[in-house]
């Protein structure tokens, strides 16, 4: 009975040490499941990082910088148009322009700007075009602006590609021509190697036209003198103010200039009349004074 009492105990003993190692087993098997289900997780974790970071990476280095030529156009009334166009002049070397053209009407009459204008075309660096905008204020002022762009960047794009093309067939060309086995297969060559250097050649100079138009943005400017009403008329009671009395100054400064122009003539006009008058009258009274006196009756 001791006997089997005991067998009984030990064959329980060793059913518990038995279930007691298969859960520790099947927990260390689903601990390493979830570790390898962990490590699968972080193997490609890093892969997809890199991979939202690949395609900004790739969209930057297929996709070129964005490539604008911009144009602008300025409007200014001042009180000398050829100072002030000098001053522009001025203006844009210091900004690290250049001007292009520059033309310049003078006035009317001597001592006025009546129907004095100038207009200038001038490059300014793309980056310094909205400070010339801002410092023409101070020249007078300024009636109108515009500014438009014009993106160019799928041209240049076209263009690098096709200059790339060209320069690697003129080096396969060069290299075919130094192993020419013939004096038809050299002349061939040659002939087909002039044709692309010239077409690389027009395509280079219309690439550093258009870096050119990129880097620097055009400008036009035009000046009038001050008592010219815009276009569009007065906007309020204070620029109609302004206009009427820009007007009537440069209309008193008018009639000044045609007073100065007539003097000259007036001063001519009373010479000659008063070398006319004179004798006459000096003439007339010899002849009353030498008249015989009629005898009394």
């Amino acid at each position: 009975m001791r006997r089997s009492l005991g067998t009984a105990v030990a064959a329980l003993a060793v059913t518990l040490l038995v279930g007691c190692s298969g859960s520790g087993t099947s927990s260390t098997d689903s601990g390493g499941a979830e570790g390898g289900a962990g490590g699968s997780e972080s193997v490609p974790g890093p892969a997809a990082p890199a991979g939202p970071e690949g395609v900004p990476a790739g969209a930057v280095d297929t996709d070129p910088d964005r490539q604008v030529v911009t144009t602008a156009a300025a409007s200014l009334a001042v009180e000398d148009p050829a100072a002030s166009a000098q001053r522009v002049s001025e203006l844009v070397e210091s900004a690290g322009g250049r001007v292009d053209e520059r033309t310049e009407q003078a006035a009317s009459g001597e001592g006025g700007v009546e129907g004095a204008v100038a207009d200038l075309v001038v490059r300014v660096p793309a980056d310094e075009l909205t400070g010339v905008l801002a410092d023409l204020e101070d020249l007078g002022d300024v009636e109108s602006v515009s500014v438009s762009g014009s993106d160019v960047t799928a041209t240049a794009v076209d263009l690098d590609a096709r200059i790339s093309a060209l320069q690697s067939s003129v080096a396969r060309l060069q290299a075919l021509m130094d192993t020419a086995a013939s004096t038809e297969a050299l002349l061939a060559a040659e002939k087909a190697l002039s044709e692309r250097q010239e077409k690389l050649e027009s395509l280079q100079s219309q690439r550093a036209l258009l870096a050119d138009q990129v880097e620097l943005s055009t400008l036009r400017v035009h000046l009038e003198p001050f008592g010219v009403a815009p276009a569009g008329g007065p906007d309020g009671f204070s620029d109609g103010l302004g206009t009427g009395w820009r007007a009537l100054v440069t209309a008193l400064g008018a009639v000044v200039v045609v007073l100065g122009v007539l003097l000259p003539w007036v001063a001519v006009a009373l010479l000659v009349t008063a070398a006319v008058l004179v004798p006459l009258r000096l003439a007339r009274r010899r002849a009353v004074v030498e008249a015989p006196v009629p005898p009394q009756a």
